[in-house]
């Protein structure tokens, strides 16, 4: 296993996640560079993907390198029975870093030990997704001017949803205090409290979507209600519009209150938010240019 590869964002600790935000911040000022002229990076998408594959390529590209891989594993030997770790070592004879997604937890763990290629996790599964949470950590610093000492509040499907995961896990070094709302089915996995409460992080449980929890928060973190992650339709369909934001629900929010979420939404933010400034899901998606071009470059052993 390459020491470089991000497979969790517990890989990673305070003072490299510090020094990750500034990265991002100089690539911000400055994207387009040479840094990976000579350099091949192999993409490996074996669950659909628009966001995350596209900012991933467009740093690669900017940054001078080359991209190889796929976006849809049908058209690998992976739909003829090759297995993931045959996948892997042959694409290691090709490629000096390997960015992939896959639909199973734990699939980019394995795939990180059975190569010295480094590999950057894109999402495992209903797992890790830590690309993603260095641009919320970036967007949140951003709007915030710190990541101490913030309310920040989850909402919609804290189960399945690897974002809101990751970041729980980065921000337990900055002393924050969350909210998890959520309803029965879709709660926070009761292993994401236990860490909660091994690290002293404050945290509250709440089913109603409330104009409390609203008005006292810092940053609104949505989610999407996942349907590919569901086997009972039925479940879904139950859950699936249970919270939804709207433009009027922000009337007595704070000052500087900014929502997130890691997109593709669907119904769970309204489209009359969009015009709000407290709005920044799409700036939020700008950012992951920037947070993943200096992840690349951490993998790749490269000081930028």
């Amino acid at each position: 296993m390459n020491q470089n590869s991000l497979v969790s964002i517990s890989d990673i600790g305070r003072d490299e996640i510090l020094r990750l935000l500034e990265m991002a911040r100089r690539f911000e000022e400055n994207p387009n560079r040479d840094t990976l002229a000579g350099k091949v990076v192999a993409t490996l998408f074996f669950e659909p993907s628009t966001r995350t594959r596209l900012s991933f390529e467009t740093a690669v590209n900017r940054l001078g390198g080359r991209v190889i891989g796929f976006s849809d594993a049908g058209t690998t030997s992976s739909s003829k029975g090759e297995t993931l770790k045959d996948t892997i070592k042959m694409v290691s004879n090709y490629a000096d870093l390997i960015i992939m997604r896959h639909y199973l937890e734990g699939a980019a763990r394995y795939a990180s030990e059975v190569t010295e290629t480094p590999v950057i996790n894109a999402g495992d599964g209903a797992n890790q997704h830590p690309s993603q949470t260095m641009l919320d950590l970036y967007s949140i610093y951003k709007t915030q001017g710190t990541l101490e000492n913030l309310t920040i509040t989850m909402v919609g499907d804290l189960k399945y949803g690897r974002t809101v995961h990751s970041l729980l896990m980065a921000m337990r070094y900055f002393n924050p205090t969350f909210r998890f709302v959520a309803c029965d089915e879709l709660a926070m996995p009761r292993e994401y409290m236990d860490f909660c409460d091994k690290n002293g992080i404050r945290y509250s449980v709440h089913r109603d979507f409330s104009p409390e929890v609203i008005n006292t928060s810092d940053i609104i973190y949505m989610t999407r209600v996942q349907r590919e992650r569901f086997t009972d339709i039925m479940e879904y369909e139950r859950v699936k519009d249970l919270y939804s934001l709207n433009n009027a629900m922000l009337a007595d929010s704070r000052d500087n209150l900014r929502i997130l979420h890691p997109l593709p939404r669907v119904n769970e933010i309204a489209q009359d938010v969009d015009d709000n400034p407290k709005a920044y899901y799409f700036e939020q998606a700008r950012n992951g240019l920037y947070a993943r071009q200096a992840l690349i470059c951490r993998a790749l052993g490269i000081e930028a």
